[in-house]
């Protein structure tokens, strides 16, 4: 099954090397304005599959592209320190105008998974852009991950063993969405309690700038973050190309708000294909449609 990454810097190539060593896919492929950029992390990428899976890594032009399952986009600017992730939208919007028609006249029917940030609203670029493609962007996966890395810190258990979502912007305006939150199926007070380990309204804050600031955080100490994205574009990947009918916060067009952004949603080999609206609070519920107006009026600048 071949995959193909569009934008060869930090984000994509790290994608790239994650999915090597994964086993994501048999056949990976970089593409990238600067040709040399692509053909040199294709090749040091390539050098890594015969210790791990075996993919087949190469570098090309966007015609290479063609058979494509999964298209991820991660081409753009970075977001600097200092900046907010819509603050690179007009600049990345107009990268976007350029290369999303060449990508679908080369692989029509993949999927494209969108990485690039402000991700929410070029995600809504996209679709606009390739009517005819399955869309969608990576979402608060990530934010999700970082999310349960830290409750699980708390809890003093294995991450894989806590499970919540945050929802909405891929962004400042974010909803941690604590009435999902469980770890080893208890809700998180009742598991604390349960433990005697100390839980409160600080500590719940605490996770929350801590799970909502940990890009800037990232930005600050080293100027990107790539590595957690990437493997969280690696695992999106995989339920697509599996068809394995995964739950994970992706964001795709969402009628009810008018915008794309980050719900639970079951994602298989067509893409998304149902959307699991969680049982929020009426505070959750008041800051997911906060974060939506934040997302529209961005949008608005398009």
């Amino acid at each position: 099954m071949k995959v193909s990454v569009v934008g060869a810097g930090l984000v994509g190539a790290t994608a790239a090397y994650a999915m090597t060593l994964r086993d994501s896919c048999s056949e990976l492929v970089l593409t990238d304005k600067d040709e040399a950029r692509a053909a040199a992390e294709a090749q040091d990428i390539a050098h890594a599959s015969p210790i791990s899976h075996g993919a087949r890594v190469s570098s090309g032009p966007f015609a290479a592209l063609e058979g494509s399952r999964v298209v991820i986009v991660a081409a753009g600017a970075n977001q600097q320190v200092g900046e907010s992730r819509l603050d690179l939208l007009q600049k990345n919007a107009a990268i976007f105008r350029e290369i999303i028609p060449q990508v679908t006249q080369a692989a029509p029917d993949a999927v494209l998974l969108i990485a690039t940030n402000p991700v929410d609203i070029l995600t809504d670029l996209t679709v606009k852009l390739a009517p005819q493609s399955a869309v969608m962007g990576s979402g608060t996966v990530l934010d999700s991950a970082r999310f349960r890395h830290l409750v699980a810190q708390r809890a003093g258990v294995d991450a894989t063993h806590v499970h919540g979502y945050v929802l909405g912007e891929h962004g400042d305006s974010e909803v941690i969405a604590w009435s999902t939150a469980t770890v080893a199926g208890l809700p998180v007070d009742d598991f604390m309690k349960a433990r005697r380990l100390d839980w409160n309204a600080q500590i719940r804050s605490e996770i929350e700038r801590g799970t909502r600031d940990a890009a800037a955080a990232i930005i600050g100490g080293k100027r990107a973050t790539y590595y957690g994205i990437g493997a969280a574009l690696a695992r999106i990947t995989e339920r697509v190309l599996g068809d394995r009918r995964a739950v994970l916060t992706v964001s795709a067009p969402t009628p009810e708000f008018g915008v794309s952004l980050s719900l639970p949603r079951i994602v298989a080999a067509g893409g998304v294909t149902e959307t699991v609206m969680p049982n929020l609070t009426d505070n959750e519920k008041t800051a997911l449609e906060a974060s939506a107006e934040v997302l529209r009026k961005a949008a608005a600048s398009l």
